[in-house]
């Protein structure tokens, strides 16, 4: 008889200290829920913010025709600076094109570099409406520091989102910034987090 209690009373405390334990797991499953929170395109502090006017250009793309960059125009337009022998460009690229198909956006890539690798890069992709500009001096005036960076413009020529973007992520959370009104996912985290205390 002194044994069965002797064994409840073990399994009682066992039972507590496995609580105590799981108690203990689903906070820090919490925590670590909160900490990798989705994370959108990085916004770096250089060149013009959002809520500013682009800087306007009138530039030929790769191919000669006209491209105007800022001011007013018919739709949203993502400007994407890249460069022909980035990978995480060259794979982010089918990305960029099916993403501008399903939300109607024009996109213009801005890239620099020697000729040929250019000619490489557009050999081995189909632009469709995508229009390719070579430019050192956009780079400049957005003041681009590392590729791929994405900065999307309204149809006032509005900047409304921007940041690196290394994965399709990153490229929709500059979409989704525009439409929520936030400059970036962070900042989206950073007001739920408020209104949540």
């Amino acid at each position: 008889m002194t044994f069965l209690i002797a064994s409840n009373i073990l399994l009682w405390i066992a039972f507590l200290g496995v609580t105590v334990v799981m108690l203990g797991l689903m906070r820090q499953v919490g925590l670590l829920h909160e900490r990798s929170s989705p994370m959108g395109a990085m916004i770096t502090d250089h060149g013009p913010d959002i809520g500013d006017n682009a800087p306007e250009f009138d530039l030929p793309d790769y191919f000669g025709r006209p491209v105007h960059i800022g001011g007013a125009s018919e739709r949203p337009t993502l400007l994407m600076f890249t460069a022909p022998t980035c990978p995480v460009c060259d794979k982010l690229f089918p990305i960029i094109k099916s993403i501008a198909r399903a939300e109607n956006i024009g996109v213009v890539m801005i890239s620099d570099g020697a000729p040929e690798e250019h000619a490489r890069f557009l050999k081995t992709h189909e632009l469709g409406q995508i229009r390719y500009v070579v430019s050192a001096e956009l780079g400049m005036a957005f003041q681009v520091g590392k590729i791929p960076y994405g900065v999307l413009l309204d149809a006032g020529g509005i900047i409304r989102a921007k940041g690196l973007t290394n994965t399709r992520e990153h490229l929709e959370s500059l979409l989704e910034a525009d439409k929520t009104g936030f400059a970036s996912l962070q900042q989206f985290m950073a007001s739920r987090k408020k209104t949540a205390a």
